[in-house]
């Protein structure tokens, strides 16, 4: 059964930092593209950054520059370190995984089967 647990949300000021984790377990971890996403009451979920099973590593314009994804196999751990927060970058964060993923017309989303959540973690970002 495949999991995905984040952690490392939390309360900050506007120009601090957060990193977030997400232990996956239960699916083959190398091989799938797994990414973050967010959402605020209200609206839909948005991609925020995503890496595929090549490493390459795509983000929402909205966060390019501020925002960095990356991963850790041998702990089968990905996170999300974002730098420079704004209040507009308050929402719940998810952990994400699936076969495919991609980036069109800034619209990050996974395609190709079964998509994976976790539970999600808050990141409130106070101007």
């Amino acid at each position: 059964q495949v999991q995905l647990v984040e952690s490392g949300g939390g309360a900050v000021q506007a120009g601090g930092s957060l990193r977030l984790s997400c232990a996956a377990s239960g699916y083959t971890y190398s091989s799938v593209c797994m990414g973050w996403f967010r959402q605020v009451p209200g609206k839909e979920r948005e991609g925020v950054a995503i890496i595929n099973s090549y490493r390459n590593r795509m983000y929402a314009d909205s966060v390019k520059g501020r925002f960095t994804i990356s991963q850790d196999n041998g702990a089968n751990t990905l996170y999300l370190q974002m730098n420079s927060l704004k209040p507009e970058d308050t929402a719940m964060y998810f952990c994400a995984a699936g076969p495919k993923c991609a980036k069109s017309n800034d619209v990050i989303y996974f395609f190709g089967g079964t998509v994976y959540w976790g539970q999600g973690t808050q990141v409130t970002v106070s101007s």
